[in-house]
């Protein structure tokens, strides 16, 4: 059975999204594993989820965690954090630190018992739980759980975002439903073709809610499908963090092939876009956070941004193949859509001149 539990800007309170997530680790009986790329949560919130963990390992469950820490340089989402929360140091299991070195271990799943799997887009920080859109999905299954070990071990084992992303993205049966899982970064360019693949044969939708859209496969095919009008196309993104991008690709010349293309597909297309606050440690954190496409009756969702970037992270994405799960995602991508305004280019990149693109520029 796949549970969905999707987030909105002030839709609920962070002690509720404790309290689903705080019960399904309760439930475990011998293993937890966790990887998280940010736990910074406040009280009551903060006790909940630290008391269902601190329990689970007094009663005999091995739990392990792991969280991102660190980064040399700038990238075109808000940085992790600089230091190891409070919460994580008074954790008295097994833990350690991937450095996001030269990529982010971005995950935000837990393994429980080898047999179901929490995913999807949200940090465990109170302003993730509160004031961004985000979806958690839960699904019990062994197979899948299977594959969200194999990843854990990898980063457990090594210690490296590069080496990981090995585990092979099997077909799983779980009820009528195939789930596909995809790890990065070693699967990270095949997923991005994957999902421009369906992007590209779809007949009837395409419903798109992530923070930036930079992935060079992904982003060609929403503007080939955009300029056809094949199909209803339709988008949420993060207003503040797009315009960053635009910024970046002008000003740095390497990708500035890709403006006139995000262009297009934003002033052809039906996107509208959150203009959250620019990020700062003080700042509030109220991006637009989901990270969800849907073609027709296919999902994809979990911690993946529709970016290069992406790619190169520590990710994962769950593909479903499920009529029922892709009009329940579809129709709360449709209710954040309509929550803001049209997304729109900003004045110095309206004016980009198109720019051959690399040899291999598509990535």
């Amino acid at each position: 059975m796949i549970e969905l539990r999707t987030l909105r800007d002030g839709g609920q309170q962070a002690t509720a999204v404790a309290e689903d997530i705080g019960t399904f680790l309760d439930g475990a009986r011998e293993t937890l594993d966790l990887a998280l790329y940010d736990l910074r949560l406040h009280d009551p919130e903060a006790e909940r989820i630290s008391g269902a963990l601190v329990g689970a390992s007094q009663r005999g469950v091995r739990v392990r965690l792991l969280y991102n820490i660190d980064h040399p340089g700038p990238i075109p989402v808000p940085p992790p954090p600089e230091s190891v929360s409070d919460l994580i140091e008074s954790l008295p299991f097994e833990t350690r630190a991937i450095s996001g070195v030269p990529d982010l271990m971005h995950h935000k799943y837990v393994v429980r018992d080898g047999a179901a799997v929490l995913s999807g887009s949200t940090n465990w920080t109170t302003d993730s739980w509160t004031r961004q859109e985000n979806v958690i999905v839960t699904i019990a299954s062994e197979e899948l759980a299977v594959a969200f070990t194999l990843n854990f071990e990898e980063l457990w084992d090594d210690g490296s975002v590069e080496h990981s992303g090995r585990v092979e993205p099997r077909p799983v049966l779980v009820g009528s439903a195939e789930i596909r899982p995809w790890f990065c970064p070693d699967h990270g360019e095949p997923l991005a073709h994957r999902i421009a693949k369906h992007i590209g044969k779809a007949k009837r939708r395409i419903r798109i809610a992530s923070p930036v859209l930079t992935s060079g496969p992904i982003l060609g095919t929403l503007a080939e499908v955009a300029a056809e009008r094949r199909c209803e196309l339709a988008g949420v993104v993060d207003e503040t963090q797009l315009d960053e991008v635009y910024h970046q690709w002008l000003g740095n010349g390497v990708s500035a092939w890709k403006v006139p293309i995000l262009r297009s597909v934003i002033e052809l297309a039906d996107f509208t876009g959150k203009k959250s606050t620019p990020w700062s440690p003080e700042s509030v954190h109220d991006y637009m956070h989901a990270k969800v496409v849907v073609t027709d009756d296919v999902a994809f969702v979990g911690s993946f941004n529709l970016s290069r970037s992406g790619e190169r992270n520590a990710e994962n994405v769950l593909e479903l193949q499920d009529p029922e799960t892709a009009d329940r995602l579809a129709d709360y991508i449709d209710t954040i859509r309509a929550l803001y305004p049209r997304s729109t280019v900003p004045f110095e990149a309206q004016s980009a001149p198109v720019v051959v693109p690399p040899p291999g520029g598509l990535h």
